[in-house]
C-alpha cells in the first residue's frame, strides 16, 4: 500500500533532483529516502528557493512517485547524498495558505509553519488528495 510524504527543500534543490530522475530528503540522509518504498508518493514544499535562503515561495513545488530502485549516493554540487530512483508527476507551484485550513496535519493554521518544520513527514491520503486537487486545478501539467 502506497504511503503519502511531504519533503520540505528549497525549490532549486526540489528541481534539481528531480531534473535528474530522483528524489532525495533531509540533505540527503540515507535514513530518509530508506523510509519510502517504490509506488509512494510525495510532493515538496518549499519554504524559499535555496536552502535558508533566496526569495520565499511558500509553496508545494512538484508531485512525484518513488520508482523501483534502492537508494543510491549521488553529489550533489560537491556535497555527496543519497537519492531514490522517482518520477515528476507534475512540477508546479502551488501556494500553500489556501490549503491550511482544509490540511489534516496543519493543527493550528495561524501557527502553521510548525508543521512544516521536519524535513520528511507522512500524510494522509485525504491531504495528499488535496494537494493533488490543487496541482490539477492549477494550470500545472504533467513532468
Amino acid at each position: 500500500m502506497s504511503k503519502y510524504w511531504i519533503g520540505a527543500v528549497g525549490a532549486k534543490h526540489a528541481a534539481f533532483g528531480m531534473n535528474r530522475g530522483f528524489c532525495a530528503f533531509s540533505h540527503g540522509q540515507e535514513k530518509a529516502v530508506s523510509r519510502l518504498s517504490p509506488g509512494d508518493r510525495f510532493t515538496y514544499y518549499s519554504p524559499r528557493e535555496g536552502y535558508r535562503e533566496g526569495d520565499v515561495v511558500q509553496a508545494f513545488v512538484a508531485l512525484g512517485t518513488v520508482l523501483e530502485g534502492v537508494p543510491f549516493e549521488v553529489d550533489f554540487n560537491g556535497s555527496p547524498g543519497w537519492v531514490r530512483p522517482a518520477r515528476t508527476d507534475i512540477f508546479a507551484r502551488v501556494p500553500v495558505r489556501p490549503l491550511l485550513e482544509s490540511l489534516g496535519f496543519v493543527s493550528n493554521p495561524t501557527h502553521w509553519g510548525m508543521a512544516f518544520r521536519r524535513s520528511l513527514f507522512e500524510i494522509s491520503a485525504p491531504d495528499f488528495a488535496l494537494i493533488d486537487a490543487a496541482f490539477a486545478n492549477s494550470g500545472a501539467s504533467d513532468g
